[in-house]
């Protein structure tokens, strides 16, 4: 049975602090399609990771969530951000001044490349106190909290803030980068690979203090990568993109054990992993499309084993595969049996990526 994405939301999120409902982001006067009609609900203190390939439409959609698309994109649709239960703004409809409150105060981003973030002419301190400045909150106060968030993240406070960002090593730059997002206390923090450029000991440190800052100050984190496993440590559910729309959803440990999208299936069979043979780790094959030159139908089916002439001709509609559970694809039930995962049983994981 077919169902919208908005039921699919609703059924999915109990209390939802943003909702995107049909957005879209297009180039060269509506012709590209950067975000493809996306709705999304994202729960109230939950972590959710977007993952993909690059060009995916993943950051545009981060960006999206923040009115902040680079121009001369044109954002269409709808994003809701609800600070409490009897409050929802709509993010699209604020005036600048209030876009510049809402960004940092209510929804902060971490961009990608933490080393290109910072100003080298500036030590980090000067980092804080600008940012304080800029939203007219009490310096001391701020810097106090930076003190606090920068113990929590294991830095040396003193030492931090008295540096300039290239006497910092990657790692300190990326925590430090955090620190400083959330130094306004903002209630949703959204991420752009993070940890892309961090070994995977320090990607793992990034990932357990980002789930103690979760419940230290009840932060709604949205994380955006293209390492399925990586994230799926830490989320508590997953949606992936492909060509520019989100084509499967639902709960991390389900996502690692049972994924019902072909796509999803041949990024996990993709990706290293100690429990399958290096002979049976498969590329996906072909490339994703670009943005002028989307298939019709399902965007996946050039490079789907599955593709039959519905994939070609008709889009397929996000249907439900399991409770919390759906996917964008006409043959998920085959998928599961005919694109094995190479890494284990299904369900043998529990959720945990080995």
């Amino acid at each position: 049975m077919s169902i919208s994405s908005d039921t699919l939301n609703e059924s999915q999120v109990q209390d939802p602090i943003i909702r995107m409902n049909d957005v879209s982001v297009t180039y060269d006067n509506g012709t590209s399609y950067v975000l493809d009609d996306v709705s999304l609900a994202i729960e109230r203190n939950e972590i959710i990771g977007i993952v993909g390939e690059s060009g995916s439409g993943k950051s545009m959609l981060a960006s999206s969530l923040l009115d902040a698309v680079p121009d001369p994109g044109q954002l269409s649709g709808s994003v809701e951000y609800r600070p409490d239960e009897e409050q929802t703004v709509e993010v699209l409809a604020l005036e600048d001044s209030e876009l510049r409150s809402l960004r940092w105060e209510e929804i902060s981003m971490v961009f990608q490349g933490a080393m290109s973030s910072f100003n080298p002419t500036m030590r980090i301190k000067e980092h804080f106190i600008e940012t304080l400045e800029a939203h007219d909150a009490v310096v001391e106060t701020g810097l106090d909290r930076a003190h606090e968030l920068l113990e929590d993240l294991y830095l040396e406070p003193s030492r931090i803030l008295g540096s300039y960002p290239h006497q910092l090593s990657g790692g300190m730059q990326q925590r430090t980068l955090i620190a400083l997002s959330l130094v306004l206390e903002p209630d949703v923090l959204v991420m752009d690979e993070p940890t892309a450029a961090l070994d995977l000991l320090m990607q793992q440190s990034i990932l357990l203090l980002l789930r103690e800052l979760r419940e230290k100050y009840d932060l709604t984190m949205v994380f955006i990568t293209h390492d399925l496993p990586l994230v799926a440590s830490l989320a508590d559910r997953l949606a992936v993109m492909y060509a520019f729309e989100l084509v499967e959803l639902g709960p991390a440990s389900e996502m690692i054990d049972a994924p019902a999208h072909p796509y999803t299936r041949a990024l996990l069979n993709a990706t290293p992993n100690l429990n399958a043979p290096l002979a049976e780790m498969r590329p996906v094959k072909g490339k994703s499309p670009a943005p002028i030159n989307v298939p019709s139908g399902c965007s996946y089916h050039p490079r789907c084993p599955l593709d039959t002439e519905e994939c070609r001709t008709n889009h397929p509609p996000m249907d439900s595969v399991a409770s919390g559970h759906t996917a964008a694809c006409f043959h998920w039930e085959n998928a599961r049996t005919e694109i094995p995962l190479n890494y284990a049983e299904e369900g043998a994981n529990d959720g945990e990526w080995r």
